[in-house]
């Protein structure tokens, strides 16, 4: 899914950028979904369908701030969340739940998701970035008549205990406690340990005064028990990207297997778990070629970005 076109440089030149600070006519609001409000921006006229952009753990909506216009200058109406307890959707939790719960599990994510996907008519293409990507394919074995399309970003490409097979530490990561590994991987991204420039770390480090450190520890513990549902994802026969970067956390091989079980494309980009990020417009580019199987190409005269 290589194409011959200046997507590589458009993304090598990328300033630093305030990353709170979306494209002209995106719509700022909340949706309703079981366990509360979730925080949600949109962008598109929506003439060729939609699309839904989920964050994963510690992430947001703004780190889908780059391919909003991509998306939206494309024809369709994009939409991106918070989930549940993470920065803007902070109040949205298990105690809201009828009857209430004492924690973040996988059936709270997968309602909430469905919730979204379900507050507009038909199928929407969705990509689900890190944890939310298997919160995704929980729901596409249930319910795959609500996905266009897949695009799984930098999602652990395992079962179970996923961070086993993260590079060099994975072997140690069955010694680790979820709290233990939440701190770990808060304590990495307040440092700056992936060195990203300093307006991008700035905002990173606001977002987690307001983010629920509980619904931190209780997805990493999620991650740590991910269903085995790859046989059901494949046999949905949803059109599928695995797209993530060559320096990810987890090995190309291991992605290049995980897509072949799902029966996936796959996107590869010189970059590392962030390409949504850093990679905006080569992913954008993918995706949409892989749109154009369901939806047929675009007839290239071009759409309004706002609503």
């Amino acid at each position: 899914m290589t194409l011959t076109d200046d997507a590589r440089e458009r993304d090598a030149a990328i300033p630093d950028l305030d990353w709170r600070v979306f494209p002209a006519g995106t719509v700022r609001d909340d949706l309703d979904a079981p366990s509360g409000r979730l925080a949600r921006v949109s962008l598109g006229t929506g003439t060729r369908g939609r699309v839904v952009l989920f964050p994963g753990v510690t992430g947001s909506k703004e780190d889908f701030t780059l391919m909003l216009p991509l998306l939206a200058e494309a024809g369709y109406r994009v939409e991106a969340y918070d989930l549940a307890g993470q920065y803007e959707s902070r109040d949205a939790g298990p105690e809201n739940l009828d009857p209430p719960r004492a924690r973040y599990d996988y059936p709270l994510f997968i309602d909430d998701l469905t919730a979204v996907l379900e507050c507009r008519p038909g199928p929407a293409h969705v990509l689900g970035y890190s944890f939310a990507g298997l919160v995704s394919q929980l729901i596409l074995a249930e319910r795959p008549e609500l996905f266009a399309t897949l695009t799984l970003l930098s999602t652990p490409p395992a079962t179970g205990q996923v961070f086993r097979g993260v590079k060099r530490i994975g072997r140690f990561s069955s010694l680790a406690g979820p709290r233990s590994g939440a701190s770990l991987l808060l304590w990495g991204i307040r440092n700056n340990l992936n060195r990203v420039p300093p307006q991008r770390i700035a905002f990173v480090r606001e977002r987690f005064a307001l983010t629920r450190r509980e619904s931190v520890d209780d997805i990493v513990g999620l991650m740590m028990r991910m269903p085995d549902v790859a046989d059901a994802v494949r046999a949905a026969s949803v059109p599928t990207l695995v797209a993530t970067g060559a320096h990810d956390l987890w090995s190309t091989e291991q992605y290049l297997s995980y897509a072949q079980r799902i029966g996936a494309q796959v996107a590869v980009y010189e970059t590392g778990h962030s390409p949504c990020e850093t990679a905006p417009h080569q992913l954008v580019r993918d995706m949409l070629a892989m749109f154009a199987e369901v939806d047929g190409p675009a007839d290239g005269s071009g759409t309004e970005a706002g609503e």
